[in-house]
């Protein structure tokens, strides 16, 4: 085999790596092909073209893959690809200022065991203790934590 084939194929192994890392992650036909045209590349250049020069294409593979890919995992390179944008919400604190342990109020939707209240003219989504209540019926705030409200029912 030529030189210039075995060139050919050391560079489209390292182009089928690269689309392996930046387009399709994961161990896919991409980089298996990839590594296969780089490692017959190397075998035949030691075949056809002996002992030194394989070890010159060895080190020359190795040496372009780790710069190709060092180049195209580099910042920039990223930057480019990725969403730039940035989230400004914050969490709401609705729960500890307007609802308070004890605050009664009605069910909007079946809580089983997760739904939606209301208390205190606040429509908040509640955890009931672990029974199901049904929708319309009447609850009590038992807990606030981490802006999870926890109710129970209040039996009539």
């Amino acid at each position: 085999m030529s030189l210039a084939a075995i060139i050919i194929l050391i560079l489209i192994g390292i182009f089928l790596f690269l689309v392996e890392f930046l387009l399709v992650p994961g161990v896919t036909i991409a980089g298996i092909a990839g590594f296969i045209l780089l490692v017959g590349a190397v075998y035949f250049g030691y075949d056809s073209l002996g002992t030194p020069e394989g070890h010159y294409i060895l080190l020359g593979t190795v040496v372009l893959s780790t710069a190709v890919i060092a180049y195209a995992l580099r910042a920039r390179t990223w930057k480019r690809l990725m969403l730039d944008s940035t989230i400004s919400g914050k969490v709401s604190t609705y729960a500890e200022e307007k609802v308070k342990v004890g605050d009664e109020g009605v069910t909007v939707t079946r809580l089983n065991p997760m739904g939606k209240v209301l208390i205190n003219g606040e429509y908040l989504e509640a955890k009931s203790t672990g029974a199901y209540i049904e929708q319309k019926k009447k609850i009590r705030v038992l807990s606030i934590r981490d802006y999870r409200v926890t109710v129970e029912p209040i039996e009539t």
